[in-house]
C-alpha cells in the first residue's frame, strides 16, 4: 500500500512539473478601427490588449499582438504559423480575436478569416492544448461555411481545438463604453487572473474556466449573451499556469 501510494504522489508530481513548465504561445487581435466608419467599434483593440498585458504576466509566453490595419487576413495568417511553430506537445498555444464575426469565422481589417483557416493553422504543431477565445458576434456559430453544427463541431475535435466563443450563434456580443472591455473579454480576463480558479492549485482548467465566464457574463448581460465551448479537450485542459 505504500509502494503505491508513493508511486501515485510520484506519478502527480511529475505531471504538475510539466504542466508548471509550459510554455504558452499567443496571438492576441483586436480590431476596432475597420476602414471607413460604419463598421468601428470600442473596445476590441483593448480586449487584445488587456489578453496580451495578463499572459504577459506568465514569464514562459511568446507573443504576437495585431491591432487595428496590422490585422489583415495575411498578417494573422502569418503570425498564427510563426508563432505556434515553435510549441512542443505540452505546451499551450492560444489565439484571441475580438471584433466583428460572421457565420464561418472573424471579420479582418481587410477582408475575412475563416475558422477553417485558423484550425489549419494551428494543426501543424503538436502541441495538446490549443484554444481559440473570440469575443465576437454570432461567434457561436463558427464554423465550414455550409456545414451543419453538427459536422462543425465534428471538424473542431478532429483538430484538437477548444473553442470559447462569447456568444451564442444567434447572438450579439455586447461592449459597453463605460467599461474597459467586453462583457465576454471581462469575464475571460478576470477568470484568467485567477478568479475561476475553484480549487486554488493555480491551474486553472477549462472547465474551471467555462463555469465561471458562462456565469458572469449571462448575468451582466441579462440573460442576453452565453458563452459557449466545444472541441476536443479534456474538462481538466491547463487554459492558464500560475
Amino acid at each position: 500500500m505504500k509502494a503505491k501510494l508513493i508511486l501515485t504522489l510520484t506519478l502527480f508530481l511529475l505531471g504538475f512539473c510539466s504542466i508548471a513548465s509550459a510554455k504558452v504561445y499567443l496571438v492576441s487581435v483586436g480590431i476596432s478601427d475597420y476602414p471607413g466608419t460604419d463598421s468601428d467599434l470600442t473596445l476590441p483593440a483593448n480586449d487584445a490588449k488587456t489578453i496580451t498585458w495578463l499572459y504577459s504576466k506568465n514569464t514562459n509566453v511568446t507573443y504576437k499582438q495585431l491591432l487595428n490595419q496590422q490585422a489583415t487576413t495575411a498578417n494573422i495568417l502569418k503570425a498564427l504559423q510563426e508563432t505556434f511553430k515553435r510549441a512542443t506537445a505540452n505546451d499551450i498555444v492560444v489565439f484571441f480575436f475580438s471584433g466583428h464575426g460572421y457565420p464561418g469565422g472573424f471579420a479582418s481589417y481587410d477582408g475575412t478569416l475563416s475558422y477553417a483557416q485558423v484550425r489549419k493553422a494551428m494543426a501543424k504543431n503538436k502541441c495538446k492544448n490549443k484554444m481559440i477565445f473570440a469575443d465576437a458576434c454570432f461567434s457561436g456559430k463558427i464554423r465550414t461555411p455550409g456545414r451543419s453544427s453538427s459536422s462543425a463541431i465534428a471538424a473542431a475535435r478532429k483538430a484538437n481545438v477548444m473553442l470559447f466563443l462569447s456568444s451564442r450563434s444567434n447572438e450579439t456580443s455586447i461592449e459597453r463604453r463605460d467599461m474597459q472591455n467586453g462583457y465576454f473579454t471581462t469575464y475571460l480576463q478576470r477568470g484568467l487572473r485567477g478568479g475561476a480558479d475553484a480549487n486554488r492549485d493555480r491551474i486553472i482548467t477549462a472547465k474551471e474556466l467555462f463555469n465561471y465566464v458562462h456565469a458572469g457574463v449571462v448575468k451582466l448581460s441579462d440573460n442576453k449573451q452565453h458563452p459557449v465551448m466545444w472541441g476536443k479537450f479534456s474538462d481538466n485542459m491547463p487554459v492558464m499556469v500560475w
